[in-house]
């Protein structure tokens, strides 16, 4: 349980450092008519991509702990369509919006992380490029460490590093 604590900090820190750069982000402009996958992304992309990408990836460590058979293929890549389709149309939304999902995101997670034991943290999954890893590694590369990454790009974005 001590290992998942230690991601359930490190989201709610990522969150609130995210938070933190809300004012920075409600002043850039709108994003381009073109596709986020077109160009690097700007900060409402990126707050659109760490509001939609924390419920996808509990789903993901949901389904690793229901299945009966290890490893548990999940996850998506970075070329998923439905990945991009969705920041490019949540990049639209208010950033209030986006901004209260990615705290309820992190709010809905952390109680049911707190209850993965050492014993599941060791159950296997397979993505579909990375391969073979632990639940406990999932939630590192999927969900702490991907917001913590956000938090960086959204800084550098903002140009508040």
């Amino acid at each position: 349980m001590a290992v998942i604590n230690g991601h359930v900090d490190r989201l709610r820190a990522a969150r609130d450092r995210m938070t933190r750069l809300r004012a920075f982000a409600e002043v850039t402009p709108p994003p381009p008519e073109e596709s986020a996958t077109e160009h690097p992304w700007l900060a409402r992309e990126i707050v659109a991509h760490a509001a939609e990408m924390l419920p996808y990836w509990m789903g993901e460590v949901e389904r690793v702990l229901a299945a009966d058979a290890e490893p548990v293929p999940f996850g998506r890549t970075a070329a998923d369509e439905i990945r991009t389709k969705t920041v490019d149309r949540d990049r639209t939304l208010p950033l209030s919006e986006l901004y209260s999902r990615i705290t309820a995101g992190v709010d809905r997670i952390s109680p049911l992380l707190l209850r993965i034991d050492d014993a599941k943290c060791a159950r296997r999954a397979l993505h579909p490029t990375l391969g073979e890893m632990s639940l406990e590694e999932l939630i590192e590369r999927f969900l702490s460490g991907h917001l913590e990454e956000h938090c960086g790009q959204l800084e550098r974005a903002l140009g508040v590093e």
